[in-house]
């Protein structure tokens, strides 16, 4: 991690919404998101604001060796977002914790605030994960 990463830090990210990211396109598998509007998923939404929070400290990390995990998410969904509208994603790196990281996040659509909430990151090694993760597909290979 470079010094550079400090709270305070914000960043700013707006997105148009596809058709591909709503209800029925989540899970195209699950016949009940079918019938579901064509409305931004909140699994899609989710990975959007983490999407943000990954743009906004990756400059400060030794990218790619140095890369971050989600490890918690507590945010709303408040309004229906359908696809053709922009959603503004606005993240502040509000805590450093050695190499947990905690920020706040607020989206709108030009219309609505659609989502407010936190969201925790962890800086990994990411050589030592993959090595990890390698580890665990192999046990359970062999179970």
């Amino acid at each position: 991690m470079k010094d550079t990463l400090q709270p305070g830090l914000t960043f700013e990210f707006k997105f148009r919404v596809p058709e591909n990211k709503t209800v029925p396109h989540l899970y195209p598998e699950a016949p009940e998101f079918q019938l579901m509007p064509k409305v931004l998923a909140t699994g899609y939404m989710v990975g959007l604001l983490e999407w943000a929070c990954l743009m906004a400290i990756n400059p400060h990390l030794d990218w790619p060796k140095e890369q971050t995990v989600g490890t918690h998410v507590n945010f709303t969904h408040s309004a229906a977002t359908p696809p053709g509208m922009t959603v503004t994603v606005r993240v502040k790196l509000e805590k450093v914790d050695g190499r947990k990281l905690s920020f706040s996040v607020v989206a709108d659509d030009g219309i609505d605030k659609i989502s407010e909430g936190t969201h925790e990151r962890f800086v990994i090694d990411a050589a030592k994960f993959n090595s990890k993760l390698a580890e665990k597909i192999a046990r359970a290979a062999s179970a």
